[in-house]
């Protein structure tokens, strides 16, 4: 990086600081990425890649985006990381004493709301795009969208990140409702790996969670085991 001097006879001169860090390293972390959470009839199926980026850096490439936040109940994070996980550490602190206090466990639309009004509340400052998807008694599966701003939806699937915009075209064709637990992971897999091929700040491995009444049944994809559908 260079620093911008003027000498004795008023000329600016452009100097080279071998102390300074370079460009890249002054960039926020951010977890630039592809989330992604479907539901199906008795839980969710969330999946996320997980790689993280400074700038054009990879700073991470094997992060895990899925965040947990209570024994049913996960978060798909996408934005600032630092954003993002102090985001989810409130909720899950917040939401552990809401626990306590019911003497039951919460539900998934109250963990939603949490976020929500977090990122409403502090939306000038936060650079986070949440989904919040589990399992609770009383509605079974759910799927909330968090966006920037602090809006709250439920959906039957989502998807989220800067990889997203690539896939929206085969989300909308592919999505049919009342997919098995199985069609929905494939599905994530699929949506997430066709991101991960157009997306620069998307790549690394794809985590999938499947969270139903019986608890979190986690996956791991390598990348030599993506899902592929191009020719190379």
């Amino acid at each position: 990086m260079a620093a911008v001097c003027v000498s004795r006879s008023g000329e600016t001169v452009l100097t080279c600081n071998p102390h300074l860090p370079p460009g890249w390293a002054q960039e926020e972390v951010s977890t630039g990425t592809t989330i992604m959470a479907v539901e199906f009839d008795g839980g969710v199926v969330i999946g996320a890649d997980s790689r993280t980026t400074t700038g054009a850096y990879i700073a991470n490439r094997v992060t895990d985006k899925l965040t947990f936040i209570h024994d049913h109940i996960f978060c798909c994070r996408s934005g600032s990381a630092a954003d993002t996980q102090a985001i989810a550490d409130v909720v899950n602190y917040q939401l552990s004493f809401h626990s306590i206090e019911l003497d039951e466990p919460p539900l998934v639309q109250t963990a939603a709301n949490l976020f929500k009004e977090l990122c409403y509340r502090y939306r000038e400052d936060l650079t986070a795009g949440i989904i919040v998807a589990g399992w609770d008694k009383r509605k079974g599966g759910q799927v909330y969208t968090v966006p920037m701003g602090g809006m709250i939806v439920r959906q039957s699937f989502s998807i989220g990140g800067s990889g997203s915009t690539y896939i929206y075209g085969y989300v909308d064709s592919s999505y049919k409702p009342g997919m098995t637990k199985e069609e929905c992971l494939e599905f994530t897999a699929n949506a997430i790996s066709l991101a991960m091929e157009r997306d620069g700040s998307s790549g690394g491995v794809i985590r999938l969670a499947a969270i139903t009444e019986a608890g979190v049944e986690r996956k791991v994809i390598l990348g030599s085991e993506l899902p592929r559908f191009t020719v190379s």
